[in-house]
């Protein structure tokens, strides 16, 4: 496999913009950070100097006009991501999408078409898939070492007070798309999902509770997959103790991750059962201290570029998990239960997150 130096940018230079320039430095010349935009000109300039790169601009268009680059990476508000990642398609430029990559399912699909007309491609920025002790499980479970998976929970317990929802586009269904179902703990239960698999049905409950805001601030979730594993899914941003958990039942181990924003291995833990405690030798093996994040999830995006592959999160997987939110949504909006596929391009669940609306009066955008 041949490795090349990848042309990159960076559109939007807010707050995670930093972590991915940051592991763009630390792709060890396997990317370089060249151009960078932000609609405030003045805001790209003052990190076009703090990261050393060469280009700055005003916008997406001018620097697409401007620059030869390989890869742009969208850390630009949700409601933009649909329509500026089509226009990086429309050029031959691969897009690197911050989640949630679209506010609903008919704008991915819009993504999807978009992708088959070009040269390049999109993938989303769900970092949590690539850290070690997710690999280790997912490569354990693959060989069978774990025996048949059983039950799991999946919990986002975060805290997000009134001065964060005092910026203008968040906590609306137009901007985000949704609360911390759609921006918040997809991070875990993708993550969920890309150890259990395809999911077959939701039976959801939404709820504001607390935040000035039209979306849900938490919702839960009953899940089942097609490999007959159930699971339970929390999704909070009004929670003062914030956690981010994982627990996998098989068969043969419980296994575990407790973290904030991001794991190392150290964060996961094993528990054999009974007469197997030989798992726990397997676990042990490949031990590492590379936290999950940008860095890790980069480096695959590389190497599947490298290969002349669809970098990950591709769009099949991402379209997966937004069906999800999707289902959750319509099953707590509607009462019923709903299973995968059953959202066409009719329902109002795939126009909108929001579906026909919330059960409660909008207080932002009214």
């Amino acid at each position: 496999m041949s490795q090349r130096n990848y042309r990159a940018a960076i559109v939007g230079t807010g707050g995670i913009a930093t972590a991915h320039a940051r592991a763009i430095a630390d792709s060890g010349g396997r990317a370089s950070l060249v151009a960078v935009a932000d609609v405030d000109l003045g805001r790209a300039k003052e990190f076009a100097e703090t990261w050393n790169v060469p280009g700055a601009h005003a916008g997406l268009a001018e620097l697409l006009r401007e620059e030869q680059v390989d890869v742009v990476h969208l850390c630009t508000p949700p409601r933009l991501h649909a329509p500026q990642a089509v226009e990086c398609l429309e050029a031959g430029v691969t897009a690197l999408v911050e989640k949630p990559p679209t506010l609903s399912l008919a704008e991915f699909d819009t993504l999807i078409e978009a992708e088959r007309r070009s040269t390049a491609h999109v993938a989303t920025v769900l970092q949590h898939r690539f850290g070690t002790g997710a690999l280790r499980l997912r490569r354990l479970q693959d060989a069978g070492a774990l025996g048949r998976p059983l039950l799991a929970t999946c919990v986002t317990q975060w805290y997000r007070d009134e001065a964060y929802y005092a910026v203008p586009w968040r906590g609306t269904w137009a901007s985000e798309g949704g609360g911390p179902t759609m921006g918040h703990g997809i991070h875990q239960f993708d993550l969920l999902f890309s150890v259990l698999g395809p999911w077959r049905e939701v039976t959801a409950v939404a709820a504001r509770q607390a935040r000035p805001v039209d979306t849900e601030d938490v919702s839960m979730a009953l899940v089942t997959f097609e490999s007959g594993a159930v699971a339970t899914v929390v999704n909070s941003v009004v929670s003062p103790r914030q956690t981010s958990e994982l627990r996998f039942d098989y068969e043969h181990a419980t296994v575990e991750v407790e973290h904030l924003y991001g794991y190392t291995d150290d964060d996961w833990t094993i528990t054999p059962a009974p007469g197997h405690e030989k798992v726990s030798d397997l676990w042990a093996q490949g031990h590492s201290t590379v936290p999950s994040g940008h860095d890790g999830w980069l480096a695959a995006v590389l190497d599947a570029l490298d290969q002349g592959q669809a970098p990950p999160v591709t769009a099949g997987d991402a379209r997966r998990t937004m069906e999800f939110i999707a289902a959750l949504y319509a099953s707590a909006f509607t009462g019923e239960r709903v299973r995968s596929g059953q959202i066409t391009a009719d329902s109002p669940f795939a126009q909108t997150m929001e579906g026909m609306g919330a059960p409660w009066e909008k207080v932002r955008d009214k």
